[in-house]
């Protein structure tokens, strides 16, 4: 049995270490083994997939207490268990039979309804800002930052895909887990240190060549919402895991703005670098 950190299981899991502990304290995720003198927690790598149920239950609000009592029965009664719970709800309906496709997950199976796509991004000068934040925080954070400040600050964008602002979430954000997410804006090479200059509290750092995953979940058909977001970022890893491509850093939301309609805002893709 391999045993890893918990600063490096949370990076694996997508969960940040305040939420390990949590589920540690409730008996949802408990580390492999703790150092008696210490505290420190130490995961096996065969919990990753543990973590990502309990991420993806979260993410559908199933109650923490409820998610113990799944995660105690066989998987086919956890399954059962997790139809229930959905369709107790009202929210987000034409997301309802996708999400019914996550409890595959617990015998191996996956939907098929996002097309993942691979594209190739150049290096790029990037203004970020990395923070800790709750749910709630991230969307104020994001409008404060990309429109109040850059957009209607001047700041100048690259034309195409990669000039498009991102948001990359190197852990969960729920109410049980912090990240941290990075707000990322790309800007041209020539003028980055200048533009840097005018935001002291911004980072200017340099993100090499690299291909990315990507897939656009509006084009599934669904309604929209966190429960689709969930589903899409499971596609993209479940794919890299089939095509033996290795996910580099967090999931990105990236804000793709539509020229032929500027004043209808800018749609969403779900990406991931690849190493």
């Amino acid at each position: 049995m391999s045993l890893v950190s918990i600063g490096e299981f949370a990076r694996r899991s997508r969960l940040s270490p305040k939420a390990l502990r949590l589920y540690d304290e409730l008996g949802l995720l408990v580390p492999a083994e703790v150092d008696a003198e210490t505290g420190y927690r130490w995961y096996a790598d065969t919990q990753l997939e543990q973590a990502r149920v309990v991420a993806m239950l979260r993410r559908i609000r199933v109650p923490l207490a409820r998610i113990r009592d799944m995660l105690a029965v066989d998987p086919a009664t956890a399954a059962e268990e997790i139809c229930a719970h959905w369709l107790g709800t009202e929210a987000e309906h034409t997301a309802q039979r996708a999400l019914i496709g996550l409890v595959g997950r617990l015998h191996g199976k996956r939907s098929a309804m996002y097309e993942v796509t691979v594209r190739d991004m150049p290096a790029r000068s990037l203004l970020s800002l990395m923070r800790h934040l709750d749910e709630d925080e991230v969307i104020p954070m994001g409008r404060e930052l990309f429109i109040h400040r850059l957009a209607r600050g001047g700041v100048p964008r690259i034309e195409g895909i990669a000039g498009a602002p991102f948001t990359i979430f190197y852990g969960e954000v729920s109410g049980d887990s912090d990240g941290p997410v990075e707000f990322c804006w790309p800007v041209p090479d020539d003028q980055a240190d200048e533009i840097a200059a005018r935001f002291p509290d911004l980072m200017l750092r340099t993100e090499p060549a690299h291909q990315e995953a990507f897939v656009r979940p509006g084009d599934s058909g669904m309604g929209g919402g966190g429960a689709e977001a969930e589903i899409a970022i499971e596609a993209m890893f479940a794919w890299a895991s089939e095509q033996h491509r290795q996910p580099s850093g967090g999931v990105r939301s990236v804000l793709v703005f539509n020229s032929a309609n500027p004043g209808a805002g800018p749609d969403s893709e779900f990406a991931v670098a690849l190493r």
